[in-house]
């Protein structure tokens, strides 16, 4: 599973859900987003016993390498083996709320990854994951990293990063999924969060890629981009396209409910956890 929403919920919750997650048998838990001292991950390793927790991701504009580096040994020290360190590059605007100029990304990111290798204790290579979209970036996760988590694609796309990264190169694709059966209630509660993501030039661009046109990315997205991108339906066709996913040469996906309840913009909602339960019998 992949939740935005552990980043703000209070601690009881967040314990609460962590440990149905583990009880249902995920087998691991991407958070959409963790601050450099790694305490929400350490929080729900703690109340787990056999969940692995991935960030999805650190913002490596937001914290240094040392300090990140012994964050991760402490958490692999006490939970050997459950923990994978996910860095992004994060977005433009993003990066401007935080007073930073977002110059030569990758390049900070190639640089951000030689201060974990410079560490007094480094990061290993297999231990970290990077978000990655295009070709560029996915070298740089098959070279530097385990592999790559990208966001915000397609089964399509899986095809394609697959033969960029090769073999043997971790490729963690996210799919989002909408559990609503009415095309119009579902397509709705879809716009509802990917027009966010269509605010940021990173996604488009590689939406346009994908053979996507400017109909389909303006404002909160056309029908046509919206089904590729949400599998939404009964869990059972939810499962379905994340099938498709490891079809199309995927190790592992991050599976994000959309539910009514979570606004990512105003970062309310607690984790989706009724709907994890839907998808356990499907997914698992």
């Amino acid at each position: 599973m992949w939740s935005p929403s552990f980043a703000w919920t209070e601690p009881d919750a967040v314990a609460a859900a962590a440990a149905e997650l583990d009880a249902l048998g995920y087998g691991a838990l991407w958070l959409g987003a963790a601050a450099a001292d790694l305490a929400l991950p350490e929080q729900v390793l703690a109340a787990s016993s056999r969940l692995a927790v991935a960030t999805g991701i650190v913002n490596v504009w937001t914290t240094e390498p040392a300090p990140l580096a012994a964050a991760y040994h402490r958490l692999d020290a006490a939970y050997p083996d459950r923990f994978l360190l996910g860095l992004g590059i994060s977005h433009a605007r993003v990066v401007a709320g935080l007073g930073r100029e977002y110059t030569r990304p990758l390049a900070h990111l190639g640089q951000f990854l030689d201060g974990l290798d410079g560490a007094d204790t480094p990061v290993p290579a297999q231990a970290r994951v990077l978000a990655a979209l295009r070709p560029r970036a996915l070298e740089l996760s098959a070279r530097r990293a385990r592999g790559a988590h990208p966001y915000l694609v397609t089964p399509e796309y899986t095809v394609a990063a697959r033969a960029a990264l090769g073999d043997g190169v971790l490729l963690a694709p996210d799919q989002k999924v909408v559990l609503a059966t009415d095309p119009g209630d579902a397509r709705a509660l879809a716009r509802s969060n990917l027009q966010y993501y269509l605010t940021m030039p990173n996604y488009v661009a590689n939406l346009q890629t994908l053979g996507f046109d400017a109909d389909d990315v303006a404002g909160s997205g056309s029908d046509r981009l919206v089904d590729a991108l949400y599998a939404w339906g009964t869990p059972a066709q939810a499962a379905q396209r994340v099938r498709d996913h490891l079809d199309a040469g995927a190790d592992h996906v991050a599976v994000q409910v959309i539910s009514a309840d979570v606004d990512l913009a105003a970062r309310t909602g607690r984790p989706t956890v009724e709907q994890w339960r839907a998808l356990a019998a499907e997914l698992l």
